[in-house]
């Protein structure tokens, strides 16, 4: 397994260099956004300023505060505590991240399912796991945030982070159609059958 360190934005074939089982640290730029912000813009058709081609997203709605703009926090918000939610209900949406925006890394909970691993590979992508529980971990790899779009749907905005060696994070899903979620999942259910059938209970 190897270790990447990426300075955001990243190229197509950037991503498909990353393996499942890999590790990546992040630099220069991160954006968040949740649910309300893609149904915003992709059922609601609404468009952003914010230019999110070849850059990571993180599935976040961040505790943040309200400070006078400065010089080095031109958005008006400091950050207070950035988690990470799960990500599979905001499955439906990979896909026209990286059509329409251009998105090459997800990071987030839990995993995506079969059509996020059809886009990845189609399109060159990539899902980063994050350890739940890290948020105050997380958010010492941050440090500002720059822009904010979106800003009527706050918490779930749609925010850009200035980030520094924003990991190590576990590639668990890549762009050659493996998925370390599936592999568990694939692996708990034969154990499960064979214990089942070891008590008669098949």
């Amino acid at each position: 397994m190897a270790h990447h360190v990426l300075d955001m934005p990243i190229t197509e074939a950037q991503v498909r260099e990353l393996k499942a089982g890999d590790t990546v640290t992040l630099e220069k730029t991160l954006y968040g956004i949740r649910d309300a912000t893609l149904i915003a813009m992709f059922d609601g058709g609404r468009t952003t300023r914010l230019n999110m081609k070849g850059h990571a997203v993180i599935h976040t709605a961040p505790n943040v505060r309200k400070v006078d703009p400065r010089h080095d926090n031109s958005s008006g918000y400091e950050p207070l505590c950035i988690g990470t939610t799960t990500s599979m209900r905001m499955e439906r949406f990979t896909r026209p991240l990286m059509e329409r925006e251009g998105v090459r890394l997800i990071i987030g909970k839990g995993g995506m399912g079969q059509g996020t691993l059809d886009a990845f590979g189609e399109l060159g992508g990539a899902y980063l796991a994050v350890v739940g529980g890290a948020a105050a971990l997380q958010t010492t790899w941050i440090e500002a945030i720059e822009e904010v779009d979106f800003d009527d749907l706050n918490p779930e905005s749609l925010w850009k982070f200035r980030i520094k060696e924003f990991g190590p994070l576990l590639v668990t899903i890549d762009s050659h159609g493996n998925s370390l979620h599936a592999q568990v999942n694939a692996d708990a259910a034969a154990r499960r059958a064979a214990v089942l059938a070891s008590i008669g209970a098949e």
